[in-house]
């Protein structure tokens, strides 16, 4: 393995030839939901498996009911060192309303702006400018003596279409693909001076409730007063789930969900966020979760309860004077820690269950469930990845949260074993999946020069 100064040297000499790379990939339309655009797909697979090859790899397309996967090889120059799983996905959003690009989407271009250099074009930073960042950190190293650890490139093309294929493809193929810890270039810096390792996702377990009462509409002039509402019953039950200090009421809801390190804390009061820019942004002023609480704590690693809709009686235009006979909501609970998301289920079914009047009766589905995932402070190669996004960037990476969930990362731990680390390199300005989707070229090259340093790290 070659001086890593002599592999960053040589990444900065291929940055022209590694965007003209990354442009040929964004020039391929590669939009997963439409199957009009299934030829593209499998062109960008195998496009991709043509460079693995090209430095080296064992590269197969693999088929599947949807989109292909690709499944690459490459070994280092010696045994004694980790195996990492890297995992990015080719395809991208449709790029409509086409009327709002102020370039065919799938022509990528550099622009001038006042931050500097970007790229611009659909897919640049989700995902395939993130996924050529490791593969040209890998040919910086190829092109230099070798690799430093055991990779198994892993390559999807279905995550903007919600990866029906991945499970079973997991299952079928997980002997192959377990390595001593997974990859994952699908996430952000704090700022675009400061990088960040993401440490937790929040799981998700989701539950649609139907009160039913009555055995048709009723006349609320006839019934009114009479009979029961199931709109009254579901509004104090949904009432009844938060506590005057807005914390979740459910019995034993907080099992399992830790207090923060203090280093995390701190690290996080000391974050240039303000709260009010936060809730500003979208018309809001006061923060409405859990009292005593930051607001960064409480997006990225305090658990929720929320109502997502709500639906009974009429709600057409003008007025109906009916008591229906049903009302429904939809409603979403986040995750941390060791929350079992079953048992957080099981308990809300009883607590409305046990809130329903005479007369009432629930009707309970469900649409999913899935566990927080945190990878451990006391992880050796987040410490690693640490000091290696230090070194490249000259700032302590932000150990960050993320309010939402990454699924693949839950079935890296479930169906392989594996912990993820998370690294990426798109700004919040990014545009993903929006118009004019842009890369920052500091973004690109930085972000090449960050996975070498990284991989390097792990490898010592």
């Amino acid at each position: 393995m070659a001086a890593l100064d002599t592999v960053l040297a040589k990444i900065d000499a291929n940055l022209n030839s590694a965007l003209g790379r990354l442009f040929k990939l964004v020039e391929i339309p590669s939009v997963s939901t439409d199957p009009a655009y299934a030829g593209d797909c499998a062109k960008a697979a195998e496009w991709l498996a043509a460079e693995l090859r090209s430095i080296g790899c064992e590269a197969s397309l693999r088929p599947t009911n949807g989109h292909p996967m690709i499944v690459g090889q490459a070994k280092a120059g010696r045994p004694d060192v980790p195996r990492v799983l890297f995992y990015g996905h080719y395809d991208v959003q449709p790029p409509d309303p086409l009327d709002l690009w102020e370039t065919p989407p799938f022509q990528p271009r550099i622009v001038e702006a006042e931050t500097g250099k970007r790229i611009v074009g659909r897919g640049v930073a989700d995902d395939k400018g993130q996924l050529m960042t490791f593969i040209e950190a890998c040919r910086a190293f190829k092109e230099t003596g070798g690799l430093p650890c055991h990779i198994t490139f892993f390559l999807e093309g279905e995550e903007e279409s919600g990866s029906p294929s991945l499970p079973a493809f997991l299952a079928e193929n997980a002997a192959e693909l377990k390595a001593d810890m997974a990859l994952v270039c699908d996430t952000g810096m704090w700022d675009r001076e400061t990088p960040a390792i993401t440490i937790m996702l929040r799981g998700l377990v989701l539950e649609e409730v139907v009160i039913h009462a009555a055995s048709r509409d009723l006349h609320s002039g006839i019934f009114g007063g009479a009979a029961v509402n199931p709109i009254h019953v579901l509004a104090k039950i949904i009432a009844g789930l938060h506590d005057e200090k807005g914390r979740v009421a459910l019995p034993g809801f907080y099992n399992g969900v830790s207090e923060l390190p203090e280093e995390i804390a701190e690290q996080w009061r000391e974050l240039r966020f303000r709260g009010s820019d936060f809730l500003g942004g979208v018309g809001l002023s006061v923060p409405a979760g859990e009292q005593g609480r930051d607001i960064l704590e409480m997006v990225w690693s305090r658990p929720t309860c929320d109502v997502n809709g709500i639906l009974g009686g009429y709600t057409g235009k003008g007025s109906k004077t009916v008591l229906p006979a049903q009302a429904s909501a939809k409603f979403s609970f986040r995750l941390v820690g060791s929350q079992d998301p079953d048992k957080i289920a099981e308990t809300f079914r009883a607590f409305v269950t046990e809130r329903l009047p005479a007369d009432c009766r629930a009707e309970f589905t469900s649409h999913g469930a899935s566990g927080a995932l945190q990878l451990p402070f006391s992880s050796e190669a987040l410490s690693l990845a640490r000091r290696a996004l230090q070194a490249e960037w000259g700032k302590e990476p932000v150990l960050a949260g993320c309010g939402g969930s990454i699924p693949v990362v839950g079935a890296f731990k479930d169906d392989l074993g594996m912990d993820t680390l998370m690294i990426g390199f798109g700004l919040e300005d990014d545009r993903m999946h929006s118009p004019n989707e842009k890369y920052e070229l500091t973004s690109f090259h930085k972000g090449i020069r960050s996975w070498a340093r990284v991989l390097n790290a792990l490898a010592l």
